[in-house]
């Protein structure tokens, strides 16, 4: 029996979990806090990248580690290390929740031609927290430290590299490099220029490796795998495959699916990420999502368990009642500046269960409205994992099968991430050891989850999102017809 371990270095913790090579039992786990950084008024937008080590020592104590034969490493997505040519950071490390960057990535969108021009470059626009924005705010902030700069890596990738004992090359892994906003999924390489757009000057960037390749040996002779993104790890620890998606119910939402090609999308909409096995991983995201179900629950002067019991006394479709749920504005549809609306207030429909239910079909809805931006482009979406302490509540299981017009799967709470990093530990290591495949990744035990079918409920779905529809496109009428045109 073989051990390997996957790392998760997200943005708060340090999670490690042991795994039994063949089965992906988990043996053993670790944890650990990360220190805080500077804030900016909430949570730590920059840090100092040592830190991350002390909380990966730190969760790794009491012969955790003892006996693994490989590391997988996944890391928060979206973070920027500035380092010199003595491999020294210059500046301490750029998160991914850092919105510093709008102006910059604004200006770049801009420089290239529009947002169509970076889509057919990258895949992808500019969003604030990609590394390519990052860039632009480096060289217009701190030019200094932009000058000191030689490379740019993302947060899993300097692990990686410290954990192998700072050697002579960087690497980082497809997955990856998909998010940094100049590397293209689809020609499967980099796009330096865009670095000198964005930075005024090349630097040195990791060498982006394949999905069981692994990224060297540490000194005391340990195999590190090629590492890669949350999202992608958390893909390959559930376990999904072709007609899987997966939506993530944060405060904001995030839906992707598995997709054999990667998508350009003209509009913007879908940002192409590469997954950590071979194939893509095309992503929509919401400004909002749990955060509709919490306004709406402090409005009612409830929490989400009192919300969910309110809404299932309710009707589908909330007797009429219809809440476009913008409240951050919004990315899908493309309105950033909007507010969220609620219409069809009639004095039957004034009631607090109406309003629950109506919450719930909002959020529902705008996440259903993503799926089909994906579906629209050819994605088949056969069942969708639903993520997230909201994915709990009664009502969501109860209304998502319908809305989402699909399967829906919630799996039982686990640290998907660093379950995947495992996972791809053990797969670099079978194929070290000549005993797997590079072509496909160890079979795992699937997760244990809970099933709910649309049923019947499919056509009372589709007549709520019918509803919804109607308001949506009566209330943003310019959104959708650019939306269209572009199409």
């Amino acid at each position: 029996m073989g051990i390997v371990a996957g790392l998760d270095s997200s943005s708060a913790y340090t999670r490690i979990v042991v795994c039994d090579t063949e089965t992906g039992a988990v043996l053993r786990q670790g944890f650990a806090a990360h220190p805080e950084g500077e804030t900016g008024g909430g949570k730590p937008t920059e840090v100092d990248p040592q830190s991350w080590l002390v909380s990966l020592g730190e969760a790794a104590g009491g012969g955790l580690l003892e006996g693994v034969q490989a590391i997988g490493v996944s890391a928060q997505q979206h973070g920027l290390l500035a380092l010199d040519s003595e491999g020294r950071p210059v500046r301490p490390a750029l998160l991914g929740n850092d919105k510093r960057a709008q102006l910059a990535a604004a200006d770049l969108i801009e420089e290239l031609g529009g947002r169509k021009a970076w889509v057919e470059a990258v895949g992808s626009v500019p969003q604030p927290a990609q590394p390519v924005a990052k860039l632009r705010w480096l060289a217009r902030t701190e030019p200094e430290a932009a000058r000191r700069t030689a490379a740019v890596l993302q947060p899993g990738d300097w692990l990686a590299w410290q954990l192998l004992g700072r050697p002579a090359r960087w690497t980082s892994d497809r997955g990856a490099a998909s998010g940094t906003g100049y590397w293209s999924p689809a020609a499967g390489a980099y796009r330096p220029d865009l670095v000198e757009l964005a930075l005024g000057r090349q630097v040195a960037l990791p060498e982006v490796l394949g999905p069981a390749e692994p990224a060297g040996m540490t000194p005391e002779g340990l195999l590190i795998s090629a590492g890669t993104g949350e999202t992608m790890a958390a893909s390959l620890g559930l376990g999904v495959g072709l007609g899987d998606a997966v939506v993530s119910l944060g405060a904001s939402g995030s839906t992707f699916a598995v997709h054999q090609e990667a998508l350009a999308d003209a509009s913007g909409l879908i940002t192409s990420f590469a997954d950590a096995t071979g194939v893509h991983l095309p992503a929509v995201h919401t400004q909002n999502a749990v955060r509709v179900l919490r306004g709406a629950a402090e409005l009612l002067g409830t929490d989400l368990d009192g919300l969910s019991r309110l809404a299932l006394e309710s009707t589908p479709g909330a007797h009429g009642l219809v809440l476009l749920p913008y409240l951050a504005g919004e990315r899908t549809p493309h309105l950033p500046h909007t507010a969220g609306s609620l219409f069809g207030l009639r004095r039957e429909s004034m009631r607090p269960e109406h309003l629950a239910r109506a919450a719930f079909e909002g959020m529902l809805c705008g996440l259903a409205d993503a799926l089909d931006v994906l579906r629209g482009r050819g994605v088949v979406v056969n069942r969708v994992f639903l993520l997230g302490a909201a994915a709990e509540l009664p009502a969501v299981q109860s209304m998502a099968p319908m809305l989402l017009g699909a399967r829906l799967v919630v799996p039982e709470p686990a640290d998907y991430t660093a379950l995947g990093a495992a996972r791809q530990a053990a797969w670099a290591l079978g194929v070290h050891q000549g005993t797997l495949s590079d072509r496909q990744p160890p079979a795992w035990r699937e997760a244990a989850v809970q099933t709910f079918e649309p049923g019947g409920d499919l056509a009372v779905g589709q007549a709520v999102r019918q509803q919804y529809t109607t308001v949506r496109e009566q209330a943003h009428p310019q959104a959708f017809e650019s939306a269209a045109s572009v199409g």
